[in-house]
C-alpha cells in the first residue's frame, strides 16, 4: 500500500476508534477494544472498505503506533488520544524523571499561566524525547517545547500512565512542574 493510502486509512481509524465509534455502529469495550469484523463491516457500510491485509499493514506501519491488535488478533484499538468515553484500563506507572510536551506557540502563555490540560481528551500526552514533542506540537503551527518535571509530579502524587505505543499520559500538568526548553 502506498503511503498516501496508509495515512488516509490511519486518519479514518483514528476518527472512529478515538472519537466517533458510534457513527460506525461501534461500541468501545473496556480498554478501547472493538471487534475487527465489526470495524471492517462498519467501514464498508460507510463506503470506506478496508481489507484485513490493509488493516494489518496500517497497524504495523503507522509511524506513531497509534493502533494495536489484542493477542487474538480479533480486536483492535487506538492506543490513546480518545475523546469518546472509554475506560482504557491503564495501570499507573512511575515515569522517567523528565517528559516533554510540544505545544503551538500561541498556547504557551496561557499554559504557563495556569496548567497543561487535557482539553477534550482523556489525558495530556507527553513524550519521552524532544523530537517527538516537536513533531506533535508542530501540527498546529510553530512548536514550543515544554519540559515536564515528571519525577516531582509523581513524588507529589500525580498518576502517570504509559500507552502501548510509549506515550505518557497524565490528567494535567500544573504550571509549577513546567518550564520552557
Amino acid at each position: 500500500m502506498d503511503d498516501k493510502k496508509l495515512v488516509r486509512i490511519s486518519k479514518y481509524l483514528s476518527k472512529y476508534l478515538r472519537h466517533e465509534p458510534e457513527a460506525l455502529g461501534l461500541t468501545l469495550a473496556p480498554g478501547g477494544w472493538v471487534e475487527v469484523d465489526a470495524l471492517l463491516a462498519g467501514a464498508a457500510k460507510d463506503s470506506f472498505p478496508i481489507s484485513w491485509d490493509e488493516l494489518e499493514e496500517v497497524v504495523a506501519r503507522n509511524d506513531k503506533k497509534r493502533f494495536s491488535f489484542d493477542v487474538s488478533g480479533e480486536r483492535i484499538r487506538a492506543n490513546q488520544g480518545h475523546s469518546a468515553p472509554v475506560d482504557l484500563q491503564l495501570e499507573p506507572k512511575e515515569p522517567p524523571p523528565v517528559l516533554y510536551h510540544g505545544a503551538p506557540e500561541g498556547a504557551v502563555v496561557e499554559i504557563l499561566a495556569s496548567s497543561l490540560q487535557k482539553m477534550g481528551r482523556h489525558h495530556v500526552h507527553l513524550s519521552l524525547d524532544v523530537a517527538t514533542a516537536k513533531k506533535v506540537g508542530a501540527r498546529r503551527g510553530k512548536a514550543v517545547i515544554l519540559v515536564v518535571d515528571a519525577a516531582a509530579m509523581h513524588k507529589d502524587g500525580h498518576k502517570f500512565y504509559c500507552s502501548d505505543n510509549g506515550v505518557w499520559l497524565v490528567d494535567e500538568v500544573p504550571r509549577k512542574y513546567l518550564r520552557l526548553l
